[in-house]
């Protein structure tokens, strides 16, 4: 596909014949907060290069990315931006409806944050019952491939927030700005109420799922929420990407030929 594949970048004239086609448009989705000492903080860069890969294979075209999530745990991390729920809520709904008013109604959400993820169910649902429109989105980081990361870190417990698989496909996809971590530092993962804490969500108590207002600080201070960074290697994010861009791109081809189902009854 000729021409740009962002529509940052397109003129206005360029823009609309574009989009008379109804493309698939992808909306990259990230963050601006802590990523531990060896990330850059900015990881929606990362969604924003994956999506400039499916684009350039499937011929969708790339909105510009929202660097900023809801994420309230993170607030004690100084360089972080998070939005308020009600904030990410309108400005997402905002950006959807930019282009649904236009009907374009192929929209592909590339989401790199996971904790946005009920926000944007709700989102979908919402222009869904009201519009008609059924927005996909895709959570990267949980889709990323077991089979893929036990062919590079074995059975090692890689994945968490610090660790796999940002680490390693920022060691790829943004060399200038990541680096290797030398070593995880101990556990020091804190108490509140007395209670052990598992992780931001809270701790546990007898068996019992005890949910916390807990911040990351509490359980790290540098960022390593959990996982293994120290095994991550730009080889590694290589393969992790390439698999992401195949099967984020198969999907492209999928919902450009699918057709627009009605509203949810109510």
């Amino acid at each position: 596909m000729s021409g740009p594949l962002h529509l940052s970048r397109m003129t206005q004239a360029e823009a609309a014949r574009r989009l008379a086609e109804n493309p698939v448009i992808l909306l990259p989705l990230g963050s601006q907060e802590g990523q531990g000492p060896h990330v850059p903080m900015g990881d929606y860069r990362l969604s924003e290069a994956l999506a400039e890969r499916v684009a350039e294979r499937s011929g969708a075209l790339v909105a510009p990315a929202l660097p900023f999530a809801y994420a309230d745990f993170f607030r004690d991390y100084p360089g972080g931006m998070q939005l308020r729920a009600d904030t990410f809520t309108a400005l997402l709904t905002d950006m959807l409806t930019s282009f649904l008013d236009h009907g374009l109604t192929r929209l592909l959400i590339l989401n790199g944050h996971t904790t946005n993820a009920p926000l944007i169910s709700q989102v979908t649902r919402t222009l869904r019952r009201e519009r008609g429109a059924v927005v996909a989105s895709v959570d990267l980081w949980p889709s990323v491939s077991a089979t893929v990361l036990t062919d590079h870190f074995g059975q090692s417990p890689v994945r968490g927030h610090g660790g796999e698989p940002i680490t390693s496909v920022a060691l790829h996809l943004l060399p200038e700005d990541a680096r290797p971590l030398g070593a995880l530092p101990e556990d020091r993962r804190g108490q509140l109420l007395n209670l052990a804490l598992r992780g931001v969500s809270g701790a546990d108590f007898e068996g019992l799922r005890v949910n916390l207002p807990v911040t990351a600080s509490e359980i790290a201070p540098d960022g390593l929420l959990g996982g293994d960074a120290t095994l991550a290697t730009a080889e590694a994010g290589a393969a992790i990407t390439e698999d992401l861009v195949r099967r984020l791109s198969a999907l492209v081809a999928h919902l450009q030929e699918a057709p627009a189902p009605g509203k949810d009854p109510a």
